[in-house]
């Protein structure tokens, strides 16, 4: 049987929305009802052909657990749509370095370091077998993030960054992976339809229509362990440039912005609440202002895009195309290697799952 073999670091909400959607649509098949995924069947690779193999986390209470336990374990506030099978995946204690901020130390239950040895990540992924590694630490882990794509480097596995560090846009990591042989897809994951894609169509609808954008600004409010760790802002400095370079890369000249998570609100849970503003400048210099609200439950809204990284990376190593990854990282992805419109990324996407070389 074709299978996929994936490594999670993170083993967060998001982890959890993964791993349910994969046992939710386990019976689909090839069947066109899938929401949420470019196509059922990408490179000859179903949603069920993914197989998870391996997991790292620093809480406490979930080393140790079945990933399929862990996933539903505090703080995880993922809404619970499947039951999940136990997978046989026993959560590793993954090195913490900068991934719990002083003031996630209580809300994750980070393990102590006096009593819990972490593991040795790239022999944990050689152990596994596991073709990538998704990484789905806590936005400001910079030097976690280094270190599990090191580990990748060092194990032979593709790397897919899903949080706003940059190592797939970064030309020293891209080398890195290029010299290796490995394909690196990143960087922080835009979701099905979240804050990022629609604000990049309402730019995108004023640029064809010939409105000038004068100023805009995204405003992001949150219950979740992502916004709580997001209140330093310290740890949210690449979120922002990744937020605001993901729409102002549509616009050829400056505009003002304000764009990223701007609170934490305990009582919304994993539910996110997006502002959006554009005011601009159409014929005779007349202005129109647009403003939209959105809402959404935050961590299944990027699996279906994961779903689809994770078989155009598979795809990647079974035709041994290494480096970053332009087509499914510029559609897929707020901070791409290279960014294009979105009409355009799609257009990569499907040339390269079809079989054209990738970008």
């Amino acid at each position: 049987m074709k299978e996929i073999r994936v490594a999670i670091a993170g083993v967060g909400s998001c982890s959890s929305a993964l791993v349910q959607g994969l046992q939710y649509y386990k019976q689909t098949g090839d069947s066109s009802n899938v929401l949420g995924l470019m196509h059922p069947v990408m490179g000859g690779y179903r949603i069920s052909d993914i197989r998870f193999v391996a997991a790292f986390d620093v809480n406490a209470k979930k080393i140790g657990m079945d990933l399929s336990e862990a996933i539903f374990t505090e703080p995880n506030d993922c809404v619970r749509f499947s039951d999940v099978d136990r997978l046989g995946v026993k959560v590793l204690p993954g090195p913490i370095l900068d991934g719990v901020a002083p003031h996630m130390k209580e809300p994750f239950d980070a393990y102590d370091e006096s009593k819990i040895k972490p593991v040795d990540v790239a022999n944990a992924l050689r152990d596994a077998k596991a073709d990538m590694l998704l990484n789905y630490l806590p936005v400001g882990s910079k030097l976690g993030t280094r270190h599990y794509a090191e580990a990748c480097l060092k194990a032979g596995s593709a790397f897919v960054n899903c949080i706003p560090e940059f190592i797939a846009s970064d030309e020293t990591w891209a080398t890195k992976f290029s010299d290796a042989g490995l394909p690196v897809a990143g960087d922080d994951i835009k979701s099905q339809v979240g804050a990022t894609i629609l604000h990049r169509t309402l730019v995108s609808l004023f640029q064809q229509r010939g409105v000038r954008v004068d100023k805009t600004y995204q405003l992001n409010l949150g219950g979740n362990t992502d916004f709580l760790n997001m209140t330093s802002e310290k740890r949210l400095s690449s979120k922002r440039i990744s937020k605001t370079e993901a729409v102002t890369s549509l616009i050829p000249y400056s505009v003002p912005t304000r764009i990223g998570p701007s609170d934490y609100v305990p009582f919304l849970g994993d539910r996110k609440i997006c502002y959006i503003y554009l005011k601009g400048n159409k014929f005779g210099g007349v202005p129109i202002e647009v403003e939209v609200k959105l809402t959404v439950e935050d961590s299944p809204n990027s699996a279906g895009v994961v779903v689809d990284v994770i078989r155009a990376t598979k795809i990647a190593l079974d035709r041994r195309v290494s480096g970053p990854l332009e087509s499914i990282s510029s559609y897929s992805f707020k901070h791409p290697p290279v960014a294009v419109p979105d009409d355009v990324a799609r257009k990569w996407v499907e040339g390269y799952v079809s079989g054209e070389r990738e970008r």
